[in-house]
């Protein structure tokens, strides 16, 4: 009878899928998180067990809806690529923690909040978890050695084990290379190359059909002319 009444009372806690806060405080964090999140999305999207998200809720314990975190961007592998209110780790294949996180700062994050979330992401199980202050330019990683989570002396040219990705610090920003040696593009620079293959394919088209009535014409006039032409 006790069993199932903590049965039923675990069944009955509301998990919300929204904290409330804003997903960024201003323009540039928020620029950022979408740079990380499509990138990343993008790189894994042929691989139906990584799943990417971004200011998704993660609950890491059944029956403890106050025990949550909502990385700028995670990364969980071993997970199907599904839709997700919120992340409910004791409901996933395995129990399977996010193994890399993204923080990206803004003016608003104090001390002791980014203290307690590298605590939380200590505890629940992350392998990779990255800080990047774009006021700063100031990029802090750590990576799990043994139980815990150890600061990563050196970021600048570091490489994920996980996502393959580099990390190079120029003197005004942070640029993310892929696993093919291509930089991160936010949405504006996709679009512009985008924009720029598509006019390129739109003057090859015009080309071929310039060369293709040129070569009529030329045909026309040998066959005028009692000649076949060599097709």
């Amino acid at each position: 009878m006790t069993t199932q009444l903590l049965s039923q009372t675990a069944s009955e806690i509301i998990y919300p899928d929204s904290d409330g806060q804003p997903m960024a405080d201003n323009t540039i964090q928020f620029r950022w998180i979408n740079v990380i999140y499509y990138n990343l999305a993008w790189l894994f999207a042929s691989d139906n067990n990584v799943f990417v998200a971004g200011d998704l809720l993660w609950y890491p314990e059944e029956g403890n809806n106050k025990l949550r975190q909502a990385p700028d961007v995670m990364i969980v592998f071993g997970v199907p690529k599904v839709d997700r209110g919120s992340y409910h780790q004791w409901q996933e294949n395995d129990d399977i923690a996010p193994q890399v996180v993204f923080e990206i700062l803004s003016p608003g994050n104090t001390r002791k909040e980014m203290n307690r979330k590298l605590l939380f992401y200590d505890r629940y199980g992350v392998e990779e978890y990255y800080l990047y202050d774009p006021y700063k330019n100031r990029l802090m990683g750590w990576m799990r050695s043994e139980s815990w989570l150890d600061v990563i002396d050196q970021m600048n040219g570091w490489v994920s084990s996980r996502l393959g990705i580099r990390f190079e610090l120029t003197e005004e920003t942070l640029v993310i290379y892929r696993p093919d040696g291509q930089p991160f593009a936010d949405y504006l620079e996709v679009q512009q190359q985008l924009q720029a293959a598509q006019n390129r394919a739109i003057v090859a088209e015009e080309q071929l059909q310039q060369e293709r009535q040129k070569a009529e014409r030329l045909a026309a006039q040998l066959r005028a002319a009692g000649l076949e032409p060599d097709l």
